[in-house]
């Protein structure tokens, strides 16, 4: 079939007919007024000769005269990319001669340099695109526009957005006109500007219909005429909002916190990774006096807050708590959810909990005997936590016994249990107080720069160590140069894993750190033991720090004696202007740099735990890809423990669910932003709050590591393929420990998450480079190669 009519095509004919034809297609099945027209399938598209003789005969069934042509690629109006304004229209066609070339234009217009810009973008396989044409009949249109069932700003479900304007519909996609905005929000709409009330109604009406019918919500193309009758003209999936929180019984509106980034990570969870990092999150919050139920939106883990921010009793330290992890954005909109009427806050209704009361309380008991032990004999604590790290290592390797799926599945549930010992919570705790009290105790006699170049080069941190033994490596590596510089990361892991590489001491690294990774927490990720690619790739940034003076053994150095300096004299002025508070602040800070640094720590030795679990069922996955249940070990990342339990003992076949998410999780892997806070309708909290302009154009975000340091930007996605020149300012959406070997030779950190303590800033005041977090779309404002500013005492981003 080469043409056929809209009405005979549907959803499931994608392949035939391209992705417009389709939803026209289901548009007409449903009921819907669309223009009639026909469709020049993929078929003819394959043979590379225009069907002229039945795309006539076609034509003049339509009736002749004017008609739009426009483009039906097969990757189109999908899910997860509209392509939208990315191939050719043409309006007012009017004779066989021009239909045919308008036809040709569009075919043309599949292999243009912004639809394979828009591919490459989406890893949507060129090759594997085909491009059907749409020809409908012309609309007259005396107003035209778009619809968005959702509100694509502010994602909220419940809102409706209508873009109008006189004339045909292209004044309006194409941004060349002045448009007439409305937000249907339930409520009776005044017919202001070009739309009648009556109309706004009609058009709120088909986008609930069209909601409906295709299940999610819809960008939708209309026009009416002169008569006053709408037609649909597109209606599409919007691909740009983000996905809603999970159903609840709960009472509504609820409040949902974005927790990924305090583990630095932005990206989506496996579905295995997803169900540990809940346990790992709750018991973080649980440490810090939160109870919240945490759940996946998107593959990405938030909190609801809900129930704390109408506590009576809760709310009035939530923002404050907020602080410690979680940063100003996170504070700024929980300010915003306390002044919500729908937030206020209601009785509180405790709960009889005696035994779990009980235990909370003997928990919070030892916790605070475990700090005060901490603060006042910081060297035993340290050989206290390196002890039962080394324990827990050993712990969590499995027993030399397992043999089967059942055995390996019964470790692995045994571990996901498991939890941190006091010795290594303790101190960790205590470290993080000592870091956070002096500002306090020193308001008007410390500047908050100043308290930030004392926590630069903090001793007895795990991750700082790991980066400086594989700077070390590549010092060693100095004969091996060419070879670790101009080779290929992944050609260089599989010479690695073959044993045709030259020894530079890798193993050696990875027997120490090669349970380490980017997104580490993240069950599903290899580790670089599996895969050491990463790792070549911040050997080969290493080896191009040429100048001995930006070692970055020697900047740490410089960071952790300039560190010691500023101390002595923040604690002698102190002392003469507050002599109470500034000896007690000098001791705190004393105490933050002994035992700030074993932050690091705890989730060091977690990932033991995690790396063993990871083993064991990737072993399981190998037997079940024997017996046809998964296509390959790895698709077990891809289920829930129960599920695996099902497959194991009762054979059941997942392999189709597994593609399925496989699918959802590439889509998200290519989501670049990630609200911090949503409500249960799926607005994104910050997209409704005022924005205020940064002076001379500046980006504003909050410093976070002291100092001010100007250099080309490097915008960078992902760690294991990240090329940087010493000097370079790094400019990233988050970042976590797998992240900060390419600290080492920056000069500066720019993220749009994070908070103060958390592991990136931490790392770069350890280093001593500048860091300003929070920026809002920093990785979309900055180009790479933008010569920038980065000024933390400030807390902006100039571009230059």
């Amino acid at each position: 079939m080469r043409v056929i009519p809209l009405s005979e095509t549907s959803a499931d004919m994608v392949d035939l007919v391209g992705g417009k034809a389709a939803g026209l297609g289901e548009l007409i099945r449903g009921g819907e007024r669309v223009p009639p027209g026909f469709c020049v399938t993929t078929e003819a598209y394959r043979s590379g000769v225009i069907p002229q003789a039945e795309i006539v005969y076609a034509y003049e069934r339509l009736g002749g005269g004017p008609v739009a042509v426009r483009s039906s690629a097969t990757a189109e109006d999908l899910p997860d990319a509209s392509f939208a304004g990315q191939q050719d229209t043409v309006l007012d066609v009017t004779g066989t001669a021009e239909l045919i070339a308008a036809i040709e234009k569009c075919w043309d217009s599949l292999h243009d340099a912004r639809a394979a810009a828009y591919r490459d973008a989406h890893h949507i396989d060129h090759d594997a695109v085909r491009m059907a044409v749409v020809v409908q009949r012309m609309v007259a249109a005396e107003v035209s526009g778009v619809l968005f069932t959702a509100n694509p700003v502010t994602g909220c479900r419940t809102e409706m957005m209508v873009d109008a304007a006189p004339g045909p519909g292209t004044a309006v996609v194409d941004g060349g006109a002045v448009v007439d905005h409305y937000i249907l929000d339930g409520s009776d709409q005044d017919g202001t500007g070009c739309l009648a009330t009556a109309q706004l109604a009609e058009l709120r009406g088909a986008g609930e219909r069209l909601q409906r019918h295709f299940g999610c919500p819809q960008d939708v193309e209309w026009a009416i005429d002169e008569g006053g009758t709408v037609w649909l003209l597109q209606s599409r999936p919007i691909t740009t909002l983000f996905p809603l929180p999970p159903d609840t019984d709960k009472p509504l509106p609820r409040v949902y916190l974005e927790f990924g980034h305090v583990q630095g990570m932005l990206q989506p969870v496996t579905p295995m990774g997803m169900s540990t990092l809940k346990s790992l999150v709750a018991a973080m919050l649980a440490a810090l006096g939160i109870r919240a139920e945490i759940v996946g939106i998107g593959g990405r883990l938030y909190g609801d807050l809900t129930d704390l921010a109408r506590s009576r009793s809760a709310r009035r330290r939530l923002v404050k708590l907020m602080a410690v992890d979680f940063g100003p954005r996170a504070q700024a909109v929980m300010q915003q959810v306390l002044a919500d009427p729908r937030f206020a806050p209601s009785k509180d209704r405790p709960e009889r909990r005696r035994g779990a009361d009980g235990a909370s309380l003997r928990t919070a008991v030892r916790l605070v005997v475990g700090v005060v032990r901490a603060l006042a004999r910081p060297d035993a604590a340290r050989t206290r936590m390196f002890d039962a790290i080394e324990r827990l290592k050993l712990r969590s390797a499995a027993p030399d016994g397992l043999r089967t799926a059942v055995e390996r599945l019964r470790f692995v549930q045994a571990q996901e249990s498991a939890s941190s010992p006091d010795d290594i919570v303790s101190p960790i705790v205590a470290g993080m107080l000592a870091a956070a009290l002096p500002a306090h105790l020193l308001k008007g006699v410390a500047r908050e720069d100043e308290i930030h170049a004392v926590l630069r080069g903090m001793p007895y941190n795990v991750t700082i160590e790991m980066d400086l033994a594989l700077w070390r490596l590549a010092e060693r590596a100095g004969d091996h140069r060419q070879l670790l510089l101009h080779t290929p990361p992944d050609e260089l892991a599989a010479r690695y894993r073959q044993g045709t590489l030259p020894d530079i001491g890798l193993a050696a690294f990875l027997d120490t750190y090669g349970h380490r990774c980017a997104a580490e927490v993240d069950l599903g990720v290899p580790r670089w033991d599996e895969d050491p690619a990463p790792v070549f790739t911040m050997i080969a940034n290493y080896l191009r720090v040429t100048d001995p003076e930006q070692a970055p053994d020697r900047r740490f150095a410089r960071a952790a004696a300039t560190a010691e300096a500023t101390l002595h004299q923040l604690v002698a002025r102190a002392r003469r202007r507050r002599p109470v508070r500034g000896r007690l602040a000098g001791f705190l800070l004393r105490r933050a740099r002994a035992l700030t640094g074993l932050r690091e720590a705890g989730k060091f030795a977690g990932l033991y735990r995690l790396r063993e679990m990871r083993r064991q069922l990737l072993s399981v996955g190998v037997d079940l890809t024997s017996t046809k249940l998964l296509d390959q070990p790895g698709d077990i990342m891809f289920l829930t423990l129960d599920e695996v339990r099902d497959a194991v003992h009762q054979n059941v076949d997942h392999r189709q669910t597994v593609a399925s998410r496989r699918a959802i999780h590439q889509r998200e892997l290519r989501r670049r932003t990630v609200p911090v806070a949503l409500l249960s309708d799926g607005t994104d909290l910050e997209a409704i709050q005022p924005t205020l302009a940064a002076a001379d154009g500046a980006l504003t975000g909050v410093g976070a590591a002291a100092g001010r340091a100007t250099g080309p930007a490097r915008v960078v996605h992902d760690p294991a393929t990240a090329h940087i020149e010493p000097g370079d300012v790094l400019v990233t959406a988050t970042t976590d420990p797998g992240w900060t070997p390419l600290f080492l030779t920056a000069a500066a950190l720019v993220t749009e998450t994070g908070a103060v303590m958390a592991h990136g800033p931490t790392v770069a005041r350890e280093y001593g480079i500048p860091a300003v977090i929070c920026v809002p779309d920093a990785t979309r404002k900055i180009s790479t190669g933008q010569i920038i500013t980065v000024d933390a005492a400030t807390g902006t981003v100039t571009i230059h």
